[in-house]
C-alpha cells in the first residue's frame, strides 16, 4: 500500500515538473514571438527609403511626381467640393468680395476629380511657383492672365479647354461648376509638354521625438472670420491627431466620398492686403513676414512666418508630418481668429 502511495506521488510530482517545463517553454516561445513582433517592427521602421516632400510621410515607393496646384473655388455654392482632402497642402486666401479660394497643391495623393475650378490671380501664382506646381485654374484676372500666357509658368486654363479638359457638372451652375480629372490634368500636360515628374525641395517636418515633446498654449477649436458671414474653423481630434476642418459651421467632406478635410498643421499668417481696382481685386503681400500662429497637436505656438523660395514656411519651425492649411488673412489678426 506504501509502495503505491509513493508511485502515485511520484507520477503527480513528474506530471508537475513536466507542466512547469512545458509552460517554462511556452513563455520562452510567446517571449521570442514578442521579440520577433518588436524586432520586425523596428526593422519595418528602418526600411523606409523615403518621405514625401510635402507631407513627410515615409514611403518604400519612389517619389518622382510634380506637384500639381489647382484654384478651387470657395463660394457657398460650390460646397462641397472634390478633392481636397488629398491635397498636401491647402493655401486659403482671399480673392475679392470677401471670399476666399482655395490653392489646393497635390503631390502625394492626386484625387479623381477636383473642382469646382476658378479663376487664377497673380498671388496665387506667386504660391504655386514656390512649388514648381502645373497650376490648373479656369479664368483669370488681367495680372495673371500676363503671367499665364506669358508662358513663364506651366499651367492649364479652362478659359481654353472648357468643354475638354475642363466638364461642366450639370447640379451646379456657372461659375461654380467647372471640373477637371487628373487623368485630363495628365493628358493636358502631356498634349502641351510639360512634364508630370521631378524633384521636389521637402519642406521642414519634426521629427518622432520631436513632435512627442511639442509644447503650447492649448489650442482645440480655431476659427477665421474674413467677413461676418464666412468662417473657416478647425476643431482638434484628440483621437486622430488631426484638426478636423468646417465652413460655417457644415463639415468639409469630399463631394464623392463624404471623406473629411484633416489636417496635421494649420498655420495662419497675417499679411497686408491692399484693394487694386473697382472689382474689389487685391494685391497681397506674400514676402515680407510677420505674426503667425500653429496649431499642432491641439496646441498654438505664437511665431512669425517667412517666405522661403516661394513658400511660406514658419520661421525657425517645423510641421508635423502630415497635411497642412495655410490660412492667409489681412492685418489685425487678433480681430479674425478666435481660439478655445
Amino acid at each position: 500500500m506504501r509502495k503505491w502511495l509513493l508511485l502515485l506521488v511520484c507520477l503527480v510530482i513528474s506530471a508537475s515538473l513536466a507542466g512547469c517545463k512545458d509552460a517554462k517553454e511556452e513563455m520562452a516561445k510567446d517571449g521570442k514571438v514578442d521579440q520577433a513582433k518588436a524586432s520586425e517592427k523596428v526593422n519595418k521602421e528602418k526600411t523606409y527609403k523615403y518621405a514625401f516632400p510635402l507631407t513627410g510621410k515615409k514611403t518604400n515607393d519612389e517619389i518622382s511626381r510634380r506637384p500639381v496646384a489647382v484654384m478651387v473655388n470657395n463660394h457657398s455654392k460650390a460646397r462641397p467640393q472634390s478633392g481636397l482632402h488629398k491635397a498636401d497642402i491647402v493655401y486659403e486666401v482671399l480673392a475679392e468680395g470677401e471670399i476666399t479660394r482655395f490653392l489646393a497643391i497635390f503631390q502625394s495623393q492626386v484625387p479623381e476629380q477636383i473642382g469646382p475650378v476658378r479663376s487664377a490671380r497673380d498671388y496665387y501664382i506667386e504660391l504655386s511657383k514656390g512649388y514648381d506646381s502645373l497650376f490648373v485654374a479656369h479664368g483669370w484676372s488681367p495680372e495673371a492672365k500676363e503671367i499665364l500666357e506669358s508662358g513663364a509658368v506651366d499651367n492649364l486654363n479652362g478659359m481654353k479647354y472648357d468643354g475638354k479638359l475642363f466638364k461642366r457638372a450639370d447640379f451646379r451652375k456657372a461659375p461654380h461648376n467647372s471640373y477637371i480629372t487628373y487623368e485630363n490634368i495628365e493628358k493636358g500636360a502631356d498634349m502641351l509638354g510639360y512634364s508630370m515628374e521631378g524633384e521636389v525641395e521637402p519642406l521642414p517636418f519634426l521629427s518622432k521625438q520631436e513632435v512627442k515633446s511639442l509644447s503650447g498654449e492649448k489650442a482645440e477649436s480655431i476659427t477665421i472670420r474674413y467677413n461676418s458671414s464666412e468662417s473657416s474653423a478647425f476643431e482638434y481630434d484628440e483621437v486622430k491627431k488631426r484638426y478636423i476642418r468646417s465652413a460655417n459651421g457644415e463639415p468639409s467632406i469630399d463631394l464623392e466620398t463624404e471623406t473629411p478635410i484633416s489636417v496635421a498643421n494649420v498655420l495662419i499668417i497675417e499679411t497686408e492686403h491692399r484693394t487694386m481696382d473697382n472689382k474689389g481685386r487685391r494685391d497681397v503681400d506674400l514676402t515680407s513676414g510677420g505674426k503667425a500662429l500653429l496649431f499642432q497637436n491641439g496646441m498654438m505656438q505664437e511665431i512669425s512666418w517667412k517666405n522661403e523660395n516661394g513658400r511660406i514656411v514658419p520661421d525657425g519651425g517645423k510641421f508635423v508630418p502630415g497635411k497642412t492649411w495655410i490660412n492667409i488673412v489681412p492685418m489685425g489678426m487678433d480681430k479674425s481668429v478666435s481660439i478655445e
